[in-house]
């Protein structure tokens, strides 16, 4: 079989709780994102960006998801404030994936959008060719305004994910669909 097949037939999401150290280095994740950004790109628009939460960067963005969480839910219990302040710190590394598909003249946003999701995947794979694990997440913090915004994102700018990246354990697979339920021939 040919690496590359091979390689996707292994890719599994590993859950950042289960994610441990060493992350990339810094070479390690300059290829990882410059894989990420070799993807289909109509217009040559680079419709998206990255933000990288490393080090002392995952705590300071688990402190602002506490702070507007609180805001909402005052009375958040002590598990649920540690959850928050350690949801950037459970991966060694997270990669924001900041979409800034806009209105063109020429371009779909639809198709932006699209780009800045090849760029999640493409993440993922390259991350787990150099044998990390990567999962794609966005959870509550990608959809407020107000953790946008403080983490640096402009009104239009969309969070596509949150790519968690660090070293797991082989997990299982889960059921994938058969493909006699999703593929139709016109």
């Amino acid at each position: 079989m040919n690496d590359t097949i091979a390689l996707l037939k292994r890719r599994r999401s590993a859950p950042p709780a289960i994610m441990t150290g060493p992350g990339p280095s810094q070479e390690e994740l300059q290829t990882i994102l410059a894989i990420a950004s070799r993807v289909p790109d109509h217009g040559k628009l680079v419709p998206w960006r990255f933000i990288v939460f490393a080090g002392e960067a995952r705590e300071r963005a688990g402190r602002i998801a506490l702070d507007i969480r609180l805001q909402d839910e005052p009375d958040l219990d002590e598990g649920m404030k540690t959850e928050e302040l350690r949801r950037f710190a459970r991966a060694p590394v997270v990669v924001g994936v900041v979409s800034r598909a806009a209105p063109h003249v020429k371009i779909p946003e639809w198709e932006q959008v699209l780009s800045a999701g090849a760029v999640c995947m493409n993440m993922i794979v390259a991350a787990r060719a150099l044998s990390f694990s990567a999962t794609w997440l966005t959870e509550w913090p990608a959809y407020d305004a107000r953790f946008r915004a403080a983490i640096g994102l402009t009104e239009h700018e969309r969070i596509a994910g949150f790519i968690h990246i660090g070293r797991a354990a082989q997990i299982e697979d889960r059921p994938r669909p058969p493909l006699d339920e999703i593929v139709t021939v016109f």
